[in-house]
C-alpha cells in the first residue's frame, strides 16, 4: 500500500520515495509513499515532476488502480523498481484545488446547517466546483443568499482540522456522512475526517487549506435544476 502523505499534511510539496512496482497498465510507477493526490472523490489529480539519478519525468496523471496509486509519467525509460525517486508537485495547481475543495465543504456546511439538505452529487476543477442538493422552493436568489453565507464563513477564518479515526469512533459522530448515499468503502478500519471548526465535520479524503480565509471570496456561477427538488449550485473562486 502506498502511504498517502497528504492525508496528514496537505502542504507537503515534495517527498523521496521508493519505486515498488511498474504499472501493469499505462506508463507509470507505484511508490511506497507519495505527496501526489490521485483522482477520487470528485477532486482531480496532482501533476508535477519525478527525478532520479539525473533523469527527470513529468507526472502527468495520478490514479488509483488494482496495482495501487499509479504515477503516470512522460515518455522515457521508467525508474527502476527499488530505486529512490523525488516527487515534487505543481504547488500552484494543488493549492487552487485545496481552496476550491474547502469552498465546496463550506457550501455543504452552510446548506446542511440552514436547510438540512444532503449532497446528492458533486464535482470540482481548479477554480470552480458544483454540489447538488435536495432543496425545495429553490431559486437563484436563494442560491445567491447561500453563497453570501459561504463568504461570511470565509471571512470568519475558521480553522480546519484533519483527523484519522478508528471506524467505530468515526461512525459514532452524528451526520458524519453528508452525501445521500455513503461513499465510504465497506470494511475500512479508519476514517479520515475534515472539520471546519464550528461549521462542518464530515468524512473526506481530499486536500484542504488550514483556515477558511485562505479560500478567498467565491462567486455564484450558475444554478441548474436536476429535478423537482434536486438542485445544482456551481461556485467559483473569485478572480
Amino acid at each position: 500500500m502506498t502511504i498517502l502523505l497528504f492525508h496528514h499534511d496537505a502542504f507537503l510539496r515534495e517527498c523521496r520515495a521508493k519505486v515498488i512496482a511498474h504499472a501493469t497498465e499505462g506508463h507509470g510507477v507505484v511508490l511506497d509513499q507519495t505527496v501526489c493526490y490521485a483522482t477520487s472523490g470528485g477532486q482531480p489529480h496532482d501533476t508535477g515532476t519525478m527525478s532520479a539519478g539525473g533523469s527527470n519525468w513529468q507526472i502527468i496523471d495520478v490514479k488509483k488502480s488494482a496495482d495501487g496509486i499509479i504515477h503516470i509519467l512522460s515518455d522515457g525509460e521508467l525508474p527502476a523498481v527499488g530505486s529512490t525517486v523525488t516527487c515534487v508537485i505543481d504547488w500552484e495547481r494543488r493549492y487552487r484545488l485545496m481552496r476550491t475543495h474547502t469552498a465546496l465543504h463550506l457550501l455543504c456546511g452552510v446548506v446542511f446547517r440552514d436547510y438540512g439538505a444532503f449532497v446528492t452529487g458533486g464535482n470540482m476543477d481548479l477554480d470552480e466546483g458544483r454540489l447538488d442538493f435536495e432543496i425545495a422552493d429553490f431559486s437563484n436568489e436563494l442560491a445567491q443568499a447561500i453563497v453570501e453565507k459561504v463568504n461570511l464563513e470565509i471571512v470568519a477564518n475558521r480553522p480546519i482540522q484533519v483527523n484519522i479515526l478508528p471506524r467505530d469512533e468515526a461512525f459514532a459522530i452524528p451526520d458524519l456522512i453528508r452525501t445521500k448515499i455513503s461513499l465510504l468503502p465497506e470494511g475500512i478500519s479508519e476514517v479520515r475526517t475534515v472539520n471546519i471548526v464550528g461549521l462542518d465535520l464530515q468524512a473526506d479524503g481530499g486536500t484542504h487549506v488550514a483556515h477558511t480565509g485562505e479560500v478567498g471570496r467565491v462567486d455564484l456561477l450558475k444554478t441548474r435544476s436536476k429535478g423537482a427538488t434536486n438542485k445544482r449550485i456551481i461556485i467559483g473562486l473569485h478572480p
